[in-house]
């Protein structure tokens, strides 16, 4: 009798329960799994800068050179994002991310042994195609193992990889050089690509979803590679090279522009695209894809030039940087693990409104930043923008990929990750120009007022001659370093001012986006998704 009882099968609603837990029993650590990939693939994006002045003395290279080192990598990256859909369906999407992740490794490898500028330009490109992978891999393989109504806490496990790492990267990356060599800065990626790989091979699944591809789309790789390649190498060499004022940089605009408008065309006619530009159709998911790029330009900008500004005018080393950027990136990770919870109660657009409040209210403190600012000034400004940035996240993600089938969301993820990336690439081009100009427009006014002619121009040359007079100088020598001093000040003061609109404009334009989300309509799981939840 016992032995027929066991036989039985169990209740419909307990038996759903027992196949819904079964299905997503290891999601907890797949996410960590995942993240931990993700995070090393965006350490890497970033965790370089500090150490090139020490790349540069090694291997014997100019700057212009050695920034070869960052391109090669975010090029790489960015072309591999949209195509990561088709590649795991190609070749399995457990064997691909479990490849990537390898590739990564051994890429990181020899990019710690390079004894040459060449080589270790090369592995960079190879360890960017590796990593570009692992960012929309990884969230459409959460967005899999993870029910529908735990997407926000997928997403927030995600999302403080995502947004944390980046921040973290120059403070890892100036205690790494300081403390041991710039070559560790690749070598430390060793153990724990090993052990995401381990944990790859051991716990994730193939998609239910994946299928074949039937036919390799070679020409819209390569219009691709040629589009999207172009595209951010003139973002990354445009400020250097003054922008349209240099022939290179107009041949890449030309080339994007040729080979893109070419890519749609042929992939909206081919049956078997590369990149399925069809998924464009969900209205949600284009206008989440449109937010995802303002989202990317607004937030990555202000995280490239507060470091700037802090090392530049306040003349702190990387180290201190890395800790003023911390508590933010803390704040970051925080309001994200409670958005998993909050989103599931509230509509995601709400938190898109408030988070890009908080945001612009925090950009509106940056920009009251002085010369003279100090880290009790950074403290609360940092962690409100942590906040803002913490809130967009999760929510954003969700909405944008509410209305894709579960067989396009591969295809869905590349694109957002792209956008997303792409957003923070035309953000830092524009902000390092914008640095530049504004500058120069600020100095152009401030010396119209400093003049031998102002009594507050003679004081204080008078003043800082005095000064070089009292440590023994000639005359002629002290009024000399007066007038140099004079003019750095104005230079810094010109710097500060631009510093202060570049805030102010970043955090505006966030806000420009917010008509975005009248097209979207699902805000949170259907009612009633909790109580299928067998906790």
């Amino acid at each position: 009798m016992s032995t027929a009882s066991q036989a039985l099968p169990l209740p419909g609603a307990a038996a759903a329960r027992a196949a819904a837990e079964e299905a997503y029993a290891n999601r907890y650590l797949i996410a960590l799994t995942v993240t931990l990939a993700s995070i090393l693939e965006l350490l890497d994006t970033s965790i370089v800068n500090v150490s090139i002045p020490h790349m540069m003395g090694t291997l014997g290279a100019t700057l212009d050179q050695i920034t070869w080192v960052s391109i090669g990598y975010v090029v790489a990256n960015v072309i591999v994002l949209p195509i990561t859909g088709w590649l795991s369906a190609f070749f399995g999407r457990k064997r691909y991310f479990a490849f990537s992740i390898a590739l990564f490794t051994v890429a990181s490898f020899f990019c710690g042994q390079a004894g040459s500028l060449e080589a270790l330009v090369f592995w960079r490109i190879v360890q960017g195609l590796g990593g570009g992978a692992l960012l929309s891999t990884s969230q459409a393989i959460l967005y899999e193992v993870f029910p529908k109504e735990e997407y926000g806490t997928a997403m927030a496990i995600f999302g403080m990889g995502v947004m944390v790492g980046p921040t973290l990267g120059p403070t890892l990356g100036g205690y790494i050089t300081d403390a041991l060599d710039w070559r560790w800065i690749f070598f430390i990626n060793i153990p724990f690509g090993i052990l995401a790989l381990v944990l790859t091979l051991s716990l994730i699944p193939d998609s239910k979803w994946g299928k074949k591809a039937e036919k390799v789309d070679l020409i819209g790789l390569v219009l691709l590679i040629l589009g999207i390649g172009s595209l951010q190498v003139m973002l990354e060499r445009g400020e250097r090279l003054d922008w349209f004022e240099s022939k290179e940089v107009v041949a890449y605009a030309v080339t994007t522009i040729v080979a893109m408008v070419t890519f749609v065309w042929h992939e909206l006619r081919t049956p078997h695209p590369i990149v399925d530009l069809r998924i464009l159709k969900h209205r949600q998911f284009t206008a989440g894809v449109s937010f995802a790029m303002l989202m990317g330009m607004c937030l990555f900008a202000p995280l490239f030039i507060f470091p700037v500004y802090l090392q530049t005018l306040q003349g702190y080393t990387a180290h201190q940087t890395g800790m003023v950027i911390l508590p933010g990136a803390l704040a970051s990770a925080f309001t994200m693990a409670s958005m998993a919870r909050l989103g599931r109660k509230m509509d995601g657009r709400i938190l898109v409104v408030l988070g890009t409040l908080v945001f612009a209210t925090a950009m509106w403190m940056h920009s009251h930043y002085t010369t003279q600012s100090g880290w009790g000034d950074f403290l609360l400004p940092s962690i409100l923008r942590g906040i803002g940035m913490g809130m967009l996240f999760v929510p954003l993600s969700i909405l944008a990929m509410a209305d894709v089938p579960p067989e396009e969301m591969a295809n869905g993820t590349g694109l957002f990750n792209l956008t997303r990336q792409l957003g923070g690439s035309i953000g830092i081009a524009l902000a390092a120009t914008m640095v530049a100009r504004f500058q120069a427009v600020h100095r152009g006014e401030l010396i119209a007022n400093v003049s031998m002619y102002a009594d507050a121009t003679r004081e204080r040359m008078a003043m800082l001659t005095q000064g070089m007079l009292a440590r023994g100088m000639p005359q002629s020598v002290a009024e000399s370093q007066a007038l140099r001093m004079l003019d750095l000040t104005v230079r810094k003061q010109a710097a500060m001012l631009a510093y202060e609109q570049i805030f102010l404009y970043f955090g505006l334009g966030l806000a420009v986006g917010l008509p975005l989300l009248l097209l979207m309509r699902k805000g949170k799981p259907p009612a009633g998704a909790d109580a299928g939840m067998a906790h």
